[in-house]
C-alpha cells in the first residue's frame, strides 16, 4: 500500500496544531512508527491588516524619554499565519489492516476533529499534488 496523505486546516489555531503535533509525536514513540507516520506543517502568511499609523508626538512634555518602558507588542498586532499539517502514512502492503486503523483513528481524535481533515489516496487526482507538496515542506 503506497503512502497516503492526510490535510489538516488549523486556520489560525496555532495552540491546536502544536497540541496535534505532540499527539502525533507520542504515537511515534510509543507505537514506534518512526518512518510510517511523517508530518510537516505548512504556515501561509495571512493578508496583514493594514498598519495603524502613529503620531508623531504623544508622550507629555513634563517626561524624560530615558524613562518610558517598551510595551511588548499585542498578540493583534503580530502577523497571523494560517497553520495546515500534512500527515503521511507509509505503511507496507502487509500492514493494511495497520494503516487503515491510523487511517481512521487520527482524524478522528480530539485536536484533529475541528481541523476539516481531508484525505488524500493514491487514487485521487490531487495525489500528485500533494506528495510534491510534503516533500517541498521543510
Amino acid at each position: 500500500m503506497p503512502h497516503t496523505y492526510i490535510q489538516f486546516d488549523f486556520a489560525k489555531d496555532e495552540e491546536k496544531a502544536q497540541l496535534a503535533r505532540h499527539k502525533l509525536e507520542g504515537w511515534k514513540q510509543a507505537y514506534r512508527l518512526d518512518k510510517k507516520l511523517l508530518f510537516k506543517f505548512e504556515r501561509i502568511a495571512a493578508a496583514s491588516p493594514e498598519p495603524v499609523a502613529k503620531t508623531g508626538d504623544s508622550e507629555k512634555p513634563g517626561k524624560s524619554k530615558g524613562k518610558t518602558k517598551d510595551k511588548p507588542e499585542s498578540p493583534a498586532a503580530a502577523p497571523a499565519e494560517n497553520v495546515k499539517l500534512l500527515v503521511r502514512l507509509d505503511f507496507s502492503n502487509h500492514e493494511k489492516l495497520s494503516g487503515q486503523r491510523w487511517l481512521d483513528r487520527i482524524p478522528s481524535e480530539e485536536p484533529f476533529q475541528g481541523a476539516s481533515p481531508t484525505v488524500v489516496k493514491p487514487a485521487d487526482p490531487q495525489f500528485a499534488a500533494t506528495e510534491k507538496q510534503f516533500d517541498d515542506l521543510v
